[in-house]
């Protein structure tokens, strides 16, 4: 009676062994195993760049026009991240200052209005919707 009781434990204590998130996987030429581990996520709310350009995107009129995930006047913050996402290391300065001059023409024909604040804020802006990124 005992020996049946204990099948069922042990199979199960197998399968909760084996049952976790990272995978294992065999090679043809050595075979031997090695174990990968998905990527963990990065928190992007820690980023003192985001936290400073959410406080200023929050001061300012930019959620009259703009949302994170939905396009409203102007085009959703996820969707600025990933068109420039590959962009070189001066995306930042040129993005700023469109927010300074205003514009239209890339996302559409609605015109974007240009903003009083400083180079930096407007970059500090830029960097948060850069995080944003899919």
């Amino acid at each position: 009676m005992k020996k049946l009781l204990l099948i069922p434990v042990a199979l199960i204590a197998l399968i909760a062994c084996n049952n976790n998130s990272s995978t294992t996987e065999t090679t043809k030429d050595s075979g031997t195993a090695t174990t990968t581990t998905p990527p963990a996520e990065v928190d992007i709310t820690a980023n003192p760049d985001y936290k400073a350009g959410l406080a200023l995107i929050a001061k300012n009129d930019c959620l009259t026009c703009h949302s994170v995930n939905d396009k409203i006047n102007g085009p959703a913050y996820k969707d600025v991240a990933a068109k420039y996402a590959t962009a070189g290391d001066t995306i930042v300065t040129h993005l700023a200052k469109k927010i300074i001059a205003g514009g239209s023409g890339v996302w559409g024909e609605v015109p974007m209005t240009p903003h009083a604040i400083s180079q930096e804020d407007a970059e500090q802006m830029v960097k948060y919707v850069l995080l944003l990124k899919k």
